[in-house]
């Protein structure tokens, strides 16, 4: 079995991205970082720990080796990291030690500049700024280029990923039955998910009839009917760990008109986006070409969102594909492209595709038809 199946990358993914965070960090001037539990330490070292009172923390001094200080009790939470093949040091502690002059030591004592992830307790960073004797700052502007740009590991499982939710989406007409109710067909939809290859179900949206106009609306106990427009958005983790998320709506029965008018046009909406993309375009200008086919259409009240998001280890993250991001995109950057209008009482509808940024373009993970799809009765 090899590190992906255990779920993780190899040793050598993990030692790449050890070498560029230590290289962020001194180039931003500061004595190293400090990464407790969750998708940062998960994305630099493969650890899936947990955060609790006792601290696990991940420390990359800027100009030094790495160490990881652990509880004793909690060694086996290092078990499936690349922590050991990485050749980390090790510095567990027990009950009664100080592991936040553990932290210091590893940094090589005194006052210093450190940057701490954004996903640490309060009840660890206010003990480490009291033996730092400067309140750390946050580590996300250090790590979010390494992690917004992804490299062909974490670009072939988002694909992986983007390819099992495809094939859930395959299945949902069959579980849009009038009748029964949206938490019937989430269930099914969960069921498939998991069923599919992913890990876990992360969230299910179905929202149907005047339902879908809430674009996050989870489901409810409300009964699908014929002629109800029902928008599914679903996702979840894939191994080892990144994530699928991808919406179509679907129309029990044929739609009358109006609706597949307006449909039709947030199908180019969806398109004009798709194709801004580019290395060098802006990620406001990508949100922009969505929502000036919609306004041109008088549609532009009802897109109530965002274009998109990032998306990775984390469903959502950086970069934001959002007016006011003057952000230029860069070559692998991953992220939704998913426009929706919103008619409150009424329906809604949305679309979309995880894209990955290409030399000259973007190659969505996603292949499903854009079309509305049509549940015969």
């Amino acid at each position: 079995m090899d590190s992906g199946e255990q779920g993780r990358f190899g040793t050598d993914v993990y030692a790449g991205r050890l070498r560029a965070a230590t290289a962020a960090a001194a180039d931003a001037g500061l004595a190293g970082l400090v990464i407790t539990p969750g998708y940062d330490l998960r994305y630099l070292v493969g650890s899936r720990a947990q955060t609790f009172e006792r601290l696990t923390a991940l420390v990359l001094p800027a100009d030094g080796e790495p160490t990881v200080v652990v509880p004793r009790m909690e060694l086996a939470s290092l078990k499936d990291s690349a922590v050991v093949e990485l050749g980390v040091a090790v510095r567990d502690w027990v009950d009664g030690d100080d592991p936040y002059r553990l932290v210091a030591d590893a940094l090589g004592g005194g006052r210093v500049a450190t940057a701490v992830t954004d996903a640490m307790p309060a009840l660890h960073l206010l003990p480490l700024a009291d033996v730092f004797g400067v309140v750390p700052v946050l580590a996300t502007d250090v790590l979010r280029r390494l992690r917004m740009i992804k490299d062909a590991a974490e670009i072939d499982a988002l694909r992986k990923a983007g390819a099992a939710i495809d094939r859930v989406h395959a299945r949902v007409p069959e579980f849009l039955i009038p009748g029964r109710t949206e938490a019937d067909v989430a269930a099914d939809i969960a069921e498939a998910i998991v069923a599919e290859g992913h890990s876990e179900v992360a969230f299910i949206i179905v929202g149907s009839g005047p339902n879908g106009a809430d674009p996050h609306h989870e489901c409810s106990d409300r009964a699908l009917q014929v002629g109800d427009v029902v928008v599914v958005d679903i996702g979840g983790p894939y191994e080892p760990g990144y994530n699928s998320d991808s919406t179509r709506t679907y129309s029990i029965g044929e739609p009358d008109e109006d609706v597949a008018a307006r449909y039709g046009v947030l199908q180019r909406a969806q398109r004009a986006a798709v194709a801004a993309v580019r290395p060098g375009v802006t990620a406001e200008q990508v949100d922009a070409a969505a929502r000036d086919v919609l306004a041109a259409e008088g549609l532009a009240e009802v897109f109530v969102h965002r274009t998109g998001h990032g998306i990775g280890l984390s469903v959502h993250e950086e970069p934001y594909i959002v007016a006011g991001n003057d952000l230029p995109l860069e070559e692998g950057m991953a992220f939704s492209i998913e426009p929706g209008i919103y008619f409150p009482g009424q329906w809604g509808a949305r679309i979309e595709d995880i894209v990955v940024v290409t030399a000259d373009g973007a190659q969505s993970v996603n292949d499903r038809p854009h079309e509305l799809v049509v549940v015969p009765v």
